[in-house]
């Protein structure tokens, strides 16, 4: 076993309370966790009780985990590219409140999907909306970094090509508060074909030659139910689906992710820790 610092853990439930994810992440052997800052499918909540916030981050000092290892991800109506005013609206209002509450957590990243102009705009257009929207919730909110995640490419979305990413960040007033996550799942869905080591790395070139390393914050690691290229956003567990145990060997053998938090959104919940563990060894690491 290596000396590696490498983060592997899943998105946990907040049911209860966000004070419970670390607690749900610790259950399954995680050492790197997601969760919802409030119920994501709502456009608001009630804001925290300081007592809330006292005990989340109790709970992350009793099992281990700091900033380094968690990133919220956001609600999944947030779409700041939507032609619709007043979706646009509530996407930022919504957004700006879900990286508050991050700031509150003590945490740094919050994860999101880029969106879509539902193709009443052409691509430029759009990640310029997109950007805009990034601006005007950064803009309410002191502290947090703001994660773009690649996205399938199902229908009209953002975010397919990791240059799409590129652009929005480059459109953004404050680039310094904006990272990229990249979800396997999506990537392969998209066309990159990461089934083995040389796919993953001309993905991870691409990713440094257009954004740096040192934007790419986290990844998501799913398998795909679709094919390579299909922009089906379907996820499978570890090595049952088409990208395999390979790639996934490949991606957790890859030392330049180390120290990034790894997350599982596999869709049976109850193999989590079993996934967790593989992962692990296939990195070389036991903790």
């Amino acid at each position: 076993m290596t000396n590696r610092t490498v983060y592997v853990g899943a998105h946990v439930s907040a049911s209860g309370g966000v004070n419970n994810a670390p607690a749900n992440a610790a259950e399954i052997g995680a050492t790197a966790l997601s969760l919802f800052t409030r119920n994501q499918r709502r456009w608001t909540s009630k804001p925290y009780e300081s007592e809330t916030i006292e005990a989340f981050h109790a709970a992350m000092k009793e099992h281990g985990y700091t900033a380094d290892h968690a990133m919220p991800h956001a609600s999944y109506l947030v779409n700041l590219g939507s032609p619709d005013e007043e979706v646009r609206r509530k996407s930022i209002d919504g957004l700006a409140d879900e990286l508050g509450r991050t700031v509150q957590l003590g945490l740094r990243w919050l994860n999101f999907h880029p969106g879509t102009s539902k193709g009443e705009l052409d691509e430029d257009a759009t990640l310029r909306r997109i950007a805009d929207g990034m601006d005007r919730v950064l803009e309410q909110v002191d502290g947090g970094v703001l994660v773009l995640e690649n996205t399938a490419g199902q229908g009209s979305s953002m975010g397919a090509r990791i240059g799409q990413l590129a652009s929005i960040i480059e459109y953004v007033a404050d680039p310094d508060r904006v990272a990229v996550c990249i979800d396997t799942c999506h990537a392969f869905a998209a066309g990159y074909d990461i089934r083995d080591a040389a796919g993953w790395d001309a993905l991870i070139q691409e990713t440094i030659d257009t954004v740096g390393l040192d934007k790419l914050v986290a990844l998501h690691l799913n398998d795909s139910t679709g094919t390579l290229g299909s922009n089906k956003d379907r996820h499978k567990p570890i090595g049952e689906g088409e990208i395999g145990m390979d790639g996934f060997r490949a991606i957790m053998e890859d030392t330049r992710l180390d120290g990034k938090p790894m997350i599982l959104e596999t869709p049976d919940t109850d193999r989590w820790a079993e996934e967790i563990a593989l992962l692990k060894k296939m990195a070389g690491v036991t903790a």
